[in-house]
């Protein structure tokens, strides 16, 4: 029989499950978190039961329920999409691309034509995730140099800094494009620069993803402790910005692979509360907001590395399930690709290599990747195989893929 509960009511259930908790256990939990006092247990064991079959919990109780779960309450509940797509985008620039580029080549720059440019940058970093990095990385320095040259141009101090600030916007999504490719040389620079830029413009956002970036390179070149010191610096910047959410579950990533379960529940607790204290974001799609759902993706892989192999493998299920459309298109390929590495870990873990070598496989197979974070995560399930499955033939079999990805992709080749 299919299960028709809302995706919710599905979550809490596996949660609580992952956890081994009866539903008495988890209303001990929902208690313990609870602000004000909570009717009696008996009652709030029959609330419990009505919820995991798909009756929904009021706002009063969805962000209990989130933080007994160590979620926001948007990951676990998310709220409609205001977006309308990209008739949305046409409708509020009111010009096509070949009109903004026109308009660029004119003397002065007016208020409708930096309402363009802002629309335009908006689209190129929702595009992030679903548009083949080639083209992406064309189409976004294309623009940069277009919004660059306007510098020289005969602005008013807010038009430069918004100039300014747009240009830095362009360059992080330059920059995370080209580390994506392999390019890590180039993607500093452009790191560089886009600091550079939100310096001169005083614009505390840009100037936290640019760490947050250098934090994400450090990452995934083994660098854990310089992780944690561009988590701390970038969140010292960008305090009170969606940034500093990431940048804590970077730094919990980190921590993680520095073996500190502590600091790794201090980080990711960090996160969390920031999260749930901010709106819930206009625009999901656009790379440089931080999707509330993303920070299951942090614990995902938090997870999994302090062997929590239950919970890990819960959060890449839900990961899979809110990164794909009803009819099977990925909306978010790259954290999909890191949710399937999860699950063959877990799944090698746990003795079965036949599933674990199907998840290891199809995490290989996507066109849109993020190449180092995949190399980090692939690392991870082949060391697993090396461990427990040396002998096997399947095992080797995908071993020897990673090899072949070496070959295509430097550095690709797992340690």
């Amino acid at each position: 029989m299919t299960d028709d509960r809302p995706a919710w009511a599905r979550r809490i259930a596996a949660e609580r499950q992952a956890r081994d908790w009866s539903q008495r256990d988890a209303v001990r939990a929902l208690r313990a978190h609870a602000p004000t006092e909570l009717p009696a247990e008996d009652s709030m064991i029959r609330q419990w039961k009505r919820w995991e079959s798909g009756q929904a919990p009021n706002d009063f109780y969805q962000p209990i329920i989130a933080a007994v779960f160590g979620t926001v309450t948007h990951a676990l509940f998310p709220a409609p999409s205001r977006r309308d797509g990209d008739k949305e985008i046409l409708a509020a620039s009111g010009m096509e691309t070949l009109e903004i580029v026109s308009r660029l080549n004119r003397s002065d720059v007016d208020s409708a034509t930096l309402d363009a440019l802002r629309i335009t940058t908006d689209r190129l970093c929702s595009e992030y995730p679903f548009m083949p990095s080639g083209q992406l990385l064309i189409e976004g320095r294309q623009w940069l140099r277009r919004v660059v040259d306007l510098t020289a141009r005969n602005l008013t101090l807010a038009q430069h800094r918004e100039v300014l600030a747009l240009s830095g916007w362009l360059a992080l999504l330059v920059g995370c494009v080209e580390y994506d490719t392999g390019d890590r040389h180039a993607a500093e620079s452009t790191r560089r620069a886009a600091l550079s830029l939100a310096t001169e413009a005083a614009h505390p956002e840009v100037a936290g993803w640019a760490h947050e970036m250098r934090a994400w390179f450090a990452l995934t070149t083994g660098d854990y402790r310089g992780v944690i010191a561009a988590a701390q610096a970038g969140a010292e910047t960008a305090a009170h910005h969606g940034v500093a959410v990431q940048l804590a579950g970077q730094e919990a990533k980190a921590w993680a692979r520095l073996g500190d379960r502590r600091q790794v529940e201090v980080a990711l607790d960090k996160g969390r509360r920031m999260l749930e204290g901010m709106p819930y974001p206009e625009n999901l799609d656009n790379h440089f907001v931080v999707d509330p759902a993303k920070f299951d993706f942090y614990a995902m892989d938090c997870y999994r590395l302090v062997g929590e192999d239950r919970l890990a493998r819960t959060l890449a299920e839900e990961v899979l399930r809110a990164g794909t459309d009803f009819d099977g298109t990925e909306r978010s390929p790259m954290r999909n690709a890191e949710a399937r590495v999860t699950l063959g870990v877990t799944a090698a873990r746990e003795g079965d290599l036949e599933e674990a070598l199907i998840h290891g496989e199809r995490a290989l197979l996507g066109e849109r990747q993020s190449v180092p974070s995949l190399i980090m995560t692939s690392r991870e399930l082949a060391a697993v195989m090396r461990q427990r499955y040396s002998t096997e033939p399947a095992a080797q079999d995908y071993l020897n893929h990673l090899q072949d990805l070496g070959r295509e992709k430097p550095g690709f080749l797992p340690s």
